[in-house]
This record gives structure tokens, C-alpha cells and sequence, in this order.
């Protein structure tokens, strides 16, 4: 398991990986640009990846703060590969899918 400085995986376009945790149950968080933050863990061998809305009003994303999903088998990511894991991340943040939402 490994513990990524700050922003070390960062580019123009806003993607920051800020924690980033390697292993059978990856996992971690970071900045998607536009002032909106993401997270990421490893479930039942599926990479699932969350898109707050920006501006959260406190520390913790509550279900109602998820903008985006995306899902993306664990197989073919080498889970122990710090690079491999956030290139996976970088993608599935890129082709995350809107949340449809009831009435509001």
C-alpha cells in the first residue's frame, strides 16, 4: 500500500489526484477541475468512481452531492500499480455518466 504526496498526479486540465491508496481495496479522492472533487474504491473486483457537485457544504459528500458514476471492471487494472491505478481513475472521471434525478 502506498500514500501519493499532495496533487502529485496533477495536470492542466484540473485532474488532481490528492490520496491516492494501492492494493486488492484501492481507493482515494481528488479534484476533477471546475471546483468539483471525486473519490474512488475498489468493490467486488469493480473500480467505482463518484463526481461530487462543487461546493460541497461540508467535509463528508452525502449521496445527494453525487453528480456522476462511473464503474469499470478491476480486472485488466493493475491495482497494485500506483500509475496504472490513476490512469484507470483520470479515464473513468473523463466518461463518468450523469446521475438521472427525480423531481427536485
Amino acid at each position: 500500500m502506498s500514500l501519493a504526496p499532495s496533487n502529485r498526479y496533477s495536470a492542466d486540465s484540473g485532474f488532481a489526484i490528492e490520496d491516492v491508496w494501492t492494493g486488492l481495496h484501492a481507493s482515494g479522492f481528488g479534484q476533477a477541475g471546475e471546483g468539483r472533487s471525486f473519490s474512488f474504491h475498489v468493490e467486488h473486483q469493480q473500480l467505482i468512481v463518484e463526481v461530487y457537485r462543487p461546493r460541497l457544504s461540508g467535509p463528508v459528500p452525502q449521496a445527494e452531492d453525487v453528480i456522476a458514476t462511473a464503474t469499470r471492471k478491476a480486472n485488466d487494472i493493475d491495482l497494485f500499480d500506483e500509475r496504472s491505478l490513476v490512469a484507470a481513475v483520470r479515464d473513468a472521471v473523463a466518461n463518468a455518466q450523469p446521475v438521472p434525478r427525480s423531481a427536485r
